[in-house]
């Protein structure tokens, strides 16, 4: 018992060697500033895209299952069929508007990548576009990515409206779906967004293990919607600024998992690289 307590006290120390000593909570801040800018842009191409490539009405009717499962306490509901209605009603011109600030993204990853995970590096200059070009890609799997969500929501939200074992059944099932489509997405993060380059075992491990955990903090996040909170309270009762209070801080959550996520990931990568060269 005390040799696996040790090991695993090991194991995480080197996986969190790269970030010792900097400040995480401050890179997942920053990241957390580009993402609260790009955040509903990338959520309008991926629906204006999907909707393209698959149909417009077939995404408003796979995503109206979400809309009408979805807590209504918060207005989460409410959010979803908003952002829904608008990507599908862009039009070439503001779909092409909306490119630059969801491209933010890639930029935030690729700053706090750098200052984080690895040393300076006197050769990297133009930090911020190299992110935001990295990430475009991601959005030609966009329409595929969203869709796999999408076909799953009728039986998801068919067995979650049961309630009991056939609702935990939904859930499951739910996490399983938002964890296959992350997996990928994570992988080119690591791998490609990121200014080191891990090996593609470490990237798919670590960035599926990564993805695991997102999925199940998204899911998370909808039980924390469904709370019955008055988030306006500590901001005298203004509700939409607790909202978006809210909304920030699960959003900083979710990017401190990120930057853990790529730090294990150049830990393993190095320790492979590492025995590799010993054998």
């Amino acid at each position: 018992m005390g040799s696996g307590w040790q090991r695993a006290k090991r194991i995480s120390r080197a996986a969190f060697r790269p970030v010792r000593g900097r400040d995480l909570s401050l890179h997942a801040a920053a990241i957390t500033f580009y993402g609260a800018i790009a955040v509903v842009p990338v959520a309008l191409l991926a629906i204006w895209l999907t909707g393209a490539a698959f149909g417009a009405d077939r995404v408003h009717r796979l995503t109206s299952y979400a809309v009408e499962t979805l807590p209504t306490e918060i207005g989460a509901d409410r959010a979803l069929a908003a952002l829904v209605d608008g990507g599908l009603a862009l039009t070439p011109l503001f779909a092409l508007a909306s490119l630059l600030p969801a491209s933010l993204y890639g930029e935030g990853f690729r700053r706090a990548f750098v200052s984080v995970a690895t040393p300076p590096d006197p050769a990297e200059s133009l930090v911020g576009w190299r992110g935001r070009l990295l990430l475009l890609p991601l959005f030609a799997l966009a329409p595929a990515l969203l869709v796999s969500i999408l076909v799953a929501l009728p039986l998801t939200t068919g067995l979650v409206r049961q309630g009991g074992w056939t609702g935990a059944l939904g859930v499951v099932l739910s996490f399983l779906s938002v964890w296959l489509v992350l997996t990928p997405v994570l992988l080119w993060v690591f791998r490609v967004v990121g200014p080191a380059t891990p090996d593609w075992l470490s990237a798919l491990g670590v960035g599926s293990f990564t993805a695991a955990n997102l999925s199940g903090f998204l899911h998370g996040f909808v039980l924390f919607s469904s709370l019955p909170l008055d988030l306006g309270v500590p901001f005298g009762g203004f509700d939409a600024i607790g909202g978006g209070v809210a909304v920030l801080l699960w959003l900083y959550l979710f990017h401190v998992i990120v930057l853990a996520g790529y730090s294990a990931t150049l830990a393993l990568s190095r320790w492979r690289a590492h025995r590799g060269s010993r054998g």
